[in-house]
């Protein structure tokens, strides 16, 4: 059976990007998380601990996106490697960020980039 934990929507506020004034006034993004692991454990005991903390997942996004960056390319590879690293039950991970209204002239809701090591 497949196990998937999704943190989805998590609204930052950030300081990305290559245009001079994206790194002053910023931006709005959208992080969308989805891990797969084994989760029967916490499922049977009841117990945090026997899974993956999406209040853990929901810090480390927000600390990786109050870092600015050129690229949210940069952002979410920082983000995919910390949640791979602080959750070694994690055996696959999605990252998705999306920068809402980005400055391309242009008439765009966002762009978006995908990290993920799922099929």
């Amino acid at each position: 059976m497949k196990q998937l934990i999704f943190v989805s929507g998590i609204k930052v506020y950030a300081f990305h990007g290559c245009l001079p004034e994206e790194t002053k006034i910023g931006g709005h993004y959208r992080v969308d998380i989805k891990m797969e692991t084994d989760f029967t454990q916490a499922a049977l005991q009841d117990d945090l601990t026997q899974t993956i903390d999406y209040v853990v997942v929901n810090q480390i996004v927000e600390s990786e996106m109050a870092l600015p960056s050129k690229l949210i390319e940069h952002v979410g590879m920082r983000i995919y490697k910390n949640i791979k690293a602080t959750f070694e039950t994690c055996s696959k991970l999605e990252v998705l960020i999306n920068k809402i209204s980005p400055p391309i002239n242009g008439d765009v809701d966002s762009v978006a980039i995908s990290l993920s090591d799922f099929d």
